[in-house]
């Protein structure tokens, strides 16, 4: 199932697949999201869903649903 994901503040849409790692999507995109050990324990690749929900980019995958938002925040440690 194709899932639209959109990028906040960025405002890019992309089309991704349900399962696909978001950190994948977002590089797709030309989004750039840090990362650090690509394990989530660091934390540097921490992303808003439009609920709230703090997720892990380089571990959480595309959920299945029709529309994702995803608000990128801006550490400038990393």
């Amino acid at each position: 199932m194709i899932v639209r994901v959109h990028f906040l503040p960025d405002n890019v849409t992309v089309d991704a697949e349900v399962g696909e790692a978001i950190l994948d999507v977002a590089d797709r995109a030309g989004v750039f999201i840090p990362t650090g050990c690509l394990m989530g324990s660091c934390h540097a690749c921490t992303v808003e869903l439009e609920d709230g929900e703090i997720i892990r980019a380089c571990i959480t995958a595309v959920p299945l649903r029709e529309e994702l938002t995803i608000n990128l925040f801006n550490d400038p440690t990393w």
